[in-house]
């Protein structure tokens, strides 16, 4: 599992030109499933990003999670993050998950973070989105599981 992480200071997606989610200060988390994930993939992310000490606090420094900030989620599915250019100009996904099995790790992944107290907005799986966002610093982490 892989999640592209970007502090923001607000962050939304559009879905035939309507809003389905936004956050203002916070994570924009594009999340990408391979066919070898599992919950425990998941639990360790969800714990990982709820820890994840990457706002500023009053001495401007990086030493503040999500919870410290009131900061909220929009997580993103993304299988293009499991793309390989390697070969060739047209990028392969073959490493991504397939769809109904990413789309149950994805929710397990929502639902892990809503469980530790966050509060997550989505995108819809799938979809054709269009993300807008403010990178606040710029700040972007990516983390994948150990596992």
């Amino acid at each position: 599992m892989k999640l592209l992480i970007q502090r923001v200071t607000s962050a939304n997606v559009r879905v035939d030109n309507k809003i389905v989610g936004e956050i203002d200060r916070g994570l924009l988390i594009f999340v990408g499933i391979t066919h070898s994930d599992s919950e425990k993939d998941v639990k360790w992310l969800a714990q990982k990003v709820a820890k994840l000490r990457i706002f500023n606090d009053l001495e401007n420094k990086m030493n503040l999670a999500l919870k410290d900030c009131n900061g909220a989620v929009l997580a993103i599915s993304q299988f293009t993050l499991y793309a390989d250019a390697a070969n060739g100009n047209r990028p392969s996904f073959i490493a991504a998950a397939r769809p109904q099995f990413a789309n149950t790790l994805y929710e397990l992944f929502v639902a892990e973070l809503r469980g530790l107290g966050i509060t997550v907005q989505t995108g819809v799986f799938g979809a054709d989105m269009q993300v807008e966002l403010i990178n606040d610093g710029p700040v972007t982490i990516i983390l994948e599981s150990a596992f």
